[in-house]
């Protein structure tokens, strides 16, 4: 019996549960998530769905891709007060959301998020490896238990395909806090803002909870805000150019007028890139490439972990003004 998984041929005996050809192949059910024929399958049918002659399956886990807080160095915001913020009901301390991808390897990515204090990772949705079911998982090394899980839609460039894919993810792991991102281009990896629209127009009908990557434009952004998405996550510049925040004036009016968390996604490149992200009031700031492609990623990690609580410190406090002249700081009166 000839059936396709993962875009492969292959041959297997006939009369074969899910569950057994799963066992066959090595594969840890409570670590994937399986479509059969372009629909979902929930685990509990994995024992009595049968593998037919043609069927097509796809099985999927998570990647670095892009509830409990982390035992590691995790607090941020101010000394002094409870500086918590939260996105679709979940309460929150650290301000710095981080990426799983590009690492060297899962433990360095672990090390990373630690040192980051991160509570939320993204993670992406891919084809589990079946000829090497013994390959590392991210979920071995990053405790979704420990860590809120956020899966994203990166390398989606239609609506259809990320709708797919975040069905897969809340199959695969019960999340319905999701990242929708979906890209227009392969050079430049900026949002189609039609396409997120209508995806997350999707998403939210089956009750997804969407924090959604989108161009810094305050009136798109508004637009997703209204039609229920949970967080609204502008690009600072390009994903993985390191230009830092390249349009802080849109970013400040999409803060200005949001009633949902604002997090800069995207473009982040060092600490200061973070940190200017925050004194312009975003709730948080999310990067990958800064820390995963820096010299030594864990001091990096810390680095940014720093940058986005001082950041957030100088927003609430609030600075001076600018001046066109100089203003001494010592008093003129009663010089010698």
């Amino acid at each position: 019996m000839r059936v396709v998984i993962n875009g492969e041929n292959r041959e297997i005996s006939s009369s074969l549960s899910v569950a057994a050809l799963l066992q066959d192949l090595g594969l840890d059910a409570r670590k994937i998530a399986l479509e059969h024929n372009l629909e979902i399958l929930p685990r509990s049918a994995y024992n009595d769905t049968m593998v037919s002659d043609g069927d097509r399956l796809e099985i999927v886990h998570f990647i670095g891709g892009g509830d409990a807080k982390s035992d590691g160095e995790g607090e941020s915001g101010s000394d002094s007060d409870d500086d918590s913020w939260a996105v679709a009901g979940r309460k929150l301390k650290s301000r710095l959301i981080v990426g799983t991808g590009k690492y060297q390897s899962y433990d360095e990515n672990f090390r990373a998020v630690e040192a980051a204090g991160a509570e939320i990772v993204t993670v992406a949705v891919r084809r589990v490896n079946v000829t090497d079911p013994d390959k590392e998982m991210l979920v071995d090394h990053i405790d979704p238990k420990k860590f809120i899980y956020l899966p994203n839609t990166a390398g989606c460039f239609t609506g259809e395909d990320a709708v797919r894919t975040l069905r897969l993810a809340r199959e695969a792991g019960g999340w319905d806090l999701v990242k929708l991102e979906v890209l227009g281009d392969k050079k430049t990896l900026y949002p189609n803002m039609p396409e997120t629209l209508r995806a997350a127009e999707m998403l939210i009908k089956e009750g997804f909870q969407v924090m959604v990557y989108c161009s810094d434009d305050p009136i798109q952004a508004k637009v997703l805000e209204e039609i229920g998405c949970c967080a609204i996550m502008p690009l600072g510049a390009p994903i993985g150019s390191g230009l830092g925040v390249q349009n802080p004036v849109n970013i400040r009016v999409i803060i200005e007028n949001a009633n949902v968390p604002v997090i800069v996604d995207a473009g982040v490149g060092t600490a200061s890139d973070a940190a200017i992200a925050m004194e312009l009031g975003c709730d948080g700031v999310l990067m990958n490439t800064a820390i995963a492609e820096a010299k030594d990623p864990i001091r990096m990690a810390r680095a940014m972990k720093h940058a986005v609580i001082a950041g957030r410190e100088a927003y609430l406090a609030g600075r001076m003004p600018k001046k066109m002249y100089a203003d001494p700081s010592s008093p003129l009166s009663g010089l010698i």
